[in-house]
């Protein structure tokens, strides 16, 4: 029997307190280091989705809309846009949220992760069960991304 889960199944939400540790030479948060956050939440929502060892193998459109500060609230939620055969797309949306709770988006990444059976090698990963028009508009989006990621490697990039 073939498994299915939600997008609600998987969805994954973390917060950070911006650090000097975390900060560039600006005093604004490093880009690097959202990207580590980013690829770990990824990672998180894919293997609870698929149930197994999953590895990174693209991440699109990584767009930083806005900077952060020492002492801002980052909240990543991340969740299942588009399932394949193996691979899984996954949105991560980066907000800076005010101390009155209010959410600014500061980045939005999309990630394709491959599940791995023991072996190391790609693994079945469970169908997506669509249950809202929004869900079904991000993976009629996922559909494109991933139609452009086959070309792309086609194209040889």
């Amino acid at each position: 029997m073939e498994t299915i889960k939600k997008v609600a199944d998987s969805i994954t939400e973390q917060t950070f307190a911006l650090m000097p540790k975390n900060l560039n030479g600006q005093h604004r948060l490093f880009g690097g280091q959202l990207m580590s956050w980013i690829d770990s939440l990824a990672g998180i929502v894919a293997k609870r989705h698929a149930q197994r060892t999953v590895v990174t193998a693209a991440v699109d459109n990584l767009k930083f809309k806005e900077g952060a500060r020492e002492g801002d609230l980052l909240v990543l939620i991340g969740k299942i846009t588009y399932v394949g055969t193996t691979s899984m797309e996954v949105r991560v949306d980066t907000y800076v949220e005010s101390l009155d709770g209010i959410r600014r988006t500061i980045n939005r990444a999309y990630l394709v992760l491959v599940a791995l059976d023991e072996n190391g090698h790609p693994a079945k990963v469970p169908r997506l069960e669509l249950t809202t028009e929004s869900e079904k508009a991000e993976w009629e989006g996922g559909k494109r991304r991933s139609e452009l990621r086959r070309q792309r490697r086609i194209e040889g990039f």
